[in-house]
């Protein structure tokens, strides 16, 4: 069983986003893919903001990058060989820019499809002057399968994937049991991986998909991430709608 902890009442996280999914393939000129699959997100439109805009412009083309089919030379990358940590679906990159502070020794990757959300997390990282964060945009699981080299990530962090409640909706959720196989496979023995919801039935599909995968199994070990995370402004207001909130840790078996 993994480890799991019950904080209180949240709401979901997921706002202001189009019923309409992205499917099929896009690509762009150099070959990255940005919606490869029936996808696990929403599809979600957004103008930047011309400071956001800017700060795009002078920070992405050094700390950012497209999903594509390149592996990743993290250490090359973020100029130091440090414990690499995965994000997946990093929003507007609050949760992100504050855990990267209060862990200066990683290398944290957040990996977002919302264009408007990475410009946010870029302006907080040329603002506050953090150095260890990267930033990908698109398919968490394009990412996980194409560009991570295996056995090569110390944690991944999963914080309130869209739970599509409905049950024909069910075949988008993110987490599920190949999701785990390949997070598995990516992660370092002794390895982490945190997921939080805030979605009752979710969390149990969650619980049973993780506890099947063999490679992964409680953590009763000391963990090589926090597992201290941030409460955002939309969180905190949440809180006061009532729904509770589930955390899950799992550890990858070590021989």
């Amino acid at each position: 069983m993994p480890l799991m902890r019950d904080n209180g009442p949240v709401n979901h996280a997921d706002q202001d986003a189009p019923a309409v999914p992205e499917e099929g393939q896009t690509k762009d000129s150099k070959g990255s893919r940005l919606h490869p699959r029936v996808t696990s997100f929403r599809s979600r439109r957004g103008a930047l903001t011309a400071a956001q805009q800017e700060s795009w412009d002078r920070q992405w083309p050094r700390i950012g990058a497209d999903v594509s089919d390149n592996r990743l030379d993290a250490p090359s990358w973020f100029g130091r060989d440090a414990p690499l940590i995965l994000e997946i679906g990093s929003g507007t990159g609050t949760a992100t820019a504050a855990m990267a502070k209060a862990e200066p020794h990683v290398n944290l990757m957040a990996v977002e499809v919302y264009r408007p959300g990475l410009a946010q997390l870029l302006q907080q990282i040329e603002r506050d002057e953090i150095p260890n964060i990267r930033v990908l945009r698109g398919d968490a699981m394009d990412v996980l399968e194409n560009m991570i080299e295996p056995e090569s990530l110390t944690g991944v962090r999963v914080f309130f994937p869209d739970p599509w409640p409905k049950a024909r909706h069910h075949k988008r959720r993110l987490l599920q049991s190949p999701t785990f196989a390949l997070i598995a496979s990516r992660l370092q023995a002794g390895g982490v991986l945190h997921v939080a919801t805030d979605h009752a039935e979710y969390a149990e599909a969650i619980a049973e998909a993780g506890n099947a995968e063999p490679l992964l199994t409680s953590l009763d070990w000391e963990s090589p991430m926090t597992h201290e995370r941030p409460v955002t402004k939309f969180e905190d207001k949440a809180h006061q709608v009532g729904s509770a909130i589930t955390e899950l840790i799992w550890g990858k078996i070590r021989s």
